[in-house]
């Protein structure tokens, strides 16, 4: 057995999940989606692969980013402006990581 095999086997990755990770993906895998995608336990005891919730994602950093840019407005109106700093930076963290999310869903990864 390949090095490659026995890290991928004591990851619980197969050897041939492990070098289809050693290559580029194609656009019909990312259609169909991709098995155990951060998923650090992925394939043990005969469970199924996971796939990336990236609607949820998508859902709850748009909710973040109202209720940041909601809560820094109200910080602000009373004057908190330490609140209104932390809700900003919250906001936009939260804006960051929508449009990555929205990329990768752009891109063809189901979730």
């Amino acid at each position: 057995m390949s090095p490659a095999g026995v890290a991928g086997s004591a990851a619980g990755y197969s050897v041939d999940m492990q070098a289809r990770h050693d290559r580029p993906r194609t656009r019909e895998e990312y259609e169909r989606g991709l098995p155990d995608y951060h998923d650090p336990t992925g394939g043990f005891g005969g469970a199924a692969p996971a796939y990336s919730a990236l609607t949820l994602r998508i859902v709850l950093a748009s909710l973040a980013v109202v209720l940041g840019i909601a809560g820094a407005v109200l910080f602000a109106w009373f004057g908190i402006i330490w609140g209104a700093v932390v809700l900003g930076v919250l906001a936009a963290g939260s804006a960051v990581d929508l449009g990555w999310v929205v990329r990768r869903k752009r891109r063809g990864e189901p979730g």
